[in-house]
């Protein structure tokens, strides 16, 4: 690719022209690379690129486009022509939408890495290794300085990226890219090669996996609603969270000593219930499960949902269990992570991935995915505004119908609990039903829904199917594919290197996580598709996304749209699922309300 101008000021009127005359239409890949206070780098897939130094940008266009800055360059082009913007990471957007800039779509280069290859581990070195078939293994990293390191330095060109054995030069890919312009440059247009790359893998993956180039789109979007997630943050009420905090645990300690003695308190109420003689640290599991041995309970271990069964059996129990309770709010949830997360205006922040690297869930730091219920009371929408909470309903058991083409499956999702028809099949009652179809996804063998098993498989035998061969296949240590062509690594055992009945455990351990992971891999599919359908046509109305937890939705926008943006949530994932199921065949259903605080919402 050759950079094209780069000297003087440039408008945006000017860019648009010069795209138009390159063949750049709305809608194509416009690889952009952006760094603040340098320059800004844009390519297409055709071979058109420029580099804009910051320094070469004009107070304001012809048509009043601001552009003194990078993200209002970036803007302007969005609004002129609306292009599909091609980035490395998320890191690219978060500098422009922290100025403000709302971008319409993207092609996310981690993002459909991950699809393609699977994994967590997606830097622009990794990626670009395996669109061009180089061992992952080798990549090249930045060498100490030293006499050899000069003397090899001496032989090579800094300025080009790519080193002759192919892969990216280290120093480009940990930040040296951005020490000039024509560097910016260089690097959106070894972007729109990757992109072109991915484009070209996808569409062979195509004919295996239909969906997949949609999916790359709706995963690149969820990438994108995760950087907006990251700088909107979640409307947080901070005087209500710190009163639901100092109900767990006391009021704010002003010293150490104070926070110990607060600590001691909180022992004492399990502890007294507790026999005479002998310290106990209840942080310490083993101390815990021997202090329970002492009062006749006796437990493998001490994990919360054992210790539930067992709470009426004596006092201590019950005050453990609210002890656990308390001590999580103050070691996880409690002061320290409210001032360190809650900003001066209101909004909890902490990062967020449009995957987990396993079966694609997005996922969130800061405790935002585990907050625990207490706190939803302080999760208050603003003044003139509402929150719309929707929640997926049965969505498992919805998307097994769906991948699998079980007819008999599907007619059960026309009620809106599936479980009601599923039972009525089985003649067992809904509990069992919903045990039973629930443990047949994660690879249940034993207890009340295994029992059913053979019911299932009769009622239901292509979906049961499914679900066997995935676990055939993870047994075997094959990768597997979702619906939407997302790539599930399994792993192997080495038999040479642990005793047979081990090598079968972990067999059977791979075999429940395929079949589980190939559900959910799609689930979080079809959720990503919904999530970018209700961003994309709620931004007019000024509804925007502030949270995606599993499969629920929280949607904060002015009062005067709440109940519009509630029925435009529920058309979207009319949208979402006809645009992403294979057929019409399974009704999806969500729970909807439009509420002031998220405690409000039922369940």
């Amino acid at each position: 690719m050759e950079s094209v101008g780069g000297c003087g000021a440039r408008s945006v009127e000017a860019l648009v022209a010069e795209l138009a005359d390159a063949g750049f239409g709305r809608g194509e890949l416009l690889a952009v690379a952006v760094a603040p206070g340098v320059g800004l780098g844009l390519a297409t897939l055709a071979g058109w690129s420029t580099s804009l130094p910051s320094t070469s940008l004009p107070a304001a266009d012809d048509a009043g486009v601001r552009t003194d800055d990078l993200a209002a360059a970036v803007a302007g082009l969005e609004a002129a022509l609306r292009p599909r913007w091609v980035w490395w990471s998320q890191a690219t957007a978060a500098p422009l939408v922290a100025a403000g800039v709302r971008l319409a779509a993207c092609w996310d280069l981690v993002s459909v890495h991950r699809l393609l290859f699977g994994g967590w581990r997606a830097d622009p070195a990794r990626v670009w290794a395996h669109l061009h078939d180089l061992d992952p293994a080798a990549l090249p990293t930045v060498a100490p300085i030293d006499l050899f390191s000069r003397l090899a330095a001496q032989d090579e060109d800094p300025e080009q990226a790519v080193l002759p054995d192919g892969y990216l030069r280290p120093e480009w890919v940990a930040g040296a890219w951005a020490e000039a312009p024509g560097r910016v440059a260089r690097w959106a247009e070894l972007a729109a090669v990757a992109a072109g790359v991915q484009r070209d893998r996808l569409a062979v993956l195509a004919q295996e996996r239909p969906h997949a180039p949609a999916t790359a789109r709706s995963e690149s979007a969820a990438e994108l609603l995760c950087a907006e997630l990251a700088a909107d943050g979640l409307p947080v009420d901070r005087a209500v969270a710190e009163d639901i905090i100092a109900g767990f645990v006391g009021p704010r300690p002003r010293t150490v000593a104070e926070a110990d003695e607060l600590r001691d308190r909180r022992d004492e109420t399990v502890l007294r219930h507790a026999p005479v003689g002998g310290a106990v640290d209840l942080r310490s599991p083993g101390q815990v499960k021997a202090l329970l041995r002492r009062i006749g309970v006796e437990v493998p271990d001490t994990r919360a949902w054992r210790l539930e069964a067992l709470r009426d059996t004596h006092p201590l129990v019950e005050a453990l269990l609210a002890w656990r309770k308390a001590e999580r709010m103050a070691t996880t949830f409690g002061y320290g992570w409210l001032d360190e997360h809650l900003g001066a205006d209101g909004r909890f922040r902490g990062s967020w991935s449009g995957s987990d690297g396993a079966a694609g869930r997005m996922t969130a730091s800061a405790g935002l995915h585990n907050m625990p219920a207490d706190l939803r009371p302080a999760v208050v929408a603003e003044p003139g505004h509402v929150f719309v909470r929707a929640d997926l309903g049965q969505i498992e058991p919805r998307v097994l119908a769906a991948v699998s083409g079980d007819r008999e499956l599907a007619r059960a999702t026309a009620e809106d609990d599936l479980y009601l028809p599923v039972a009525r099949q089985l003649g067992v009652d809904r509990p069992t039903a919903k045990v039973a179809v629930l443990g047949a996804m994660y690879g249940q063998t034993t207890g009340r829904g295994a029992q059913v098993l053979r019911r299932l498989t009769t009622t239901y035998p292509v979906a049961m199917a499914h679900l066997e061969d995935a676990d055939r296949a993870g047994q075997g240590s094959r990768d597997l594919r979702t619906y939407g062509g997302r790539l599930i690594r399994m792993g192997y055992t080495n038999a040479n290197e642990v005793s047979e009945r081990d090598a079968r455990g972990r067999a059977a351990a791979r075999g429940r996580y395929g079949r589980n992971a190939l559900i959910q891999g799609a689930a979080a599919e079809l959720f990503k598709v919904w999530a970018a359908t209700v961003r994309a046509r709620g931004a007019a109305s000024g509804a925007r996304i502030v949270l995606c937890l599993h499969d629920e939705l929280l949607v904060h926008v002015p009062v005067e749209h709440g109940d519009a943006t509630a029925a435009l949530v529920d058309d979207a994932l009319a949208e979402a699922a006809h645009r992403w199921a294979p057929d019409d065949s399974v009704r999806f259903v969500a729970d909807i309300a439009v509420i002031p605080r998220w405690s409000d919402a039922k369940g």
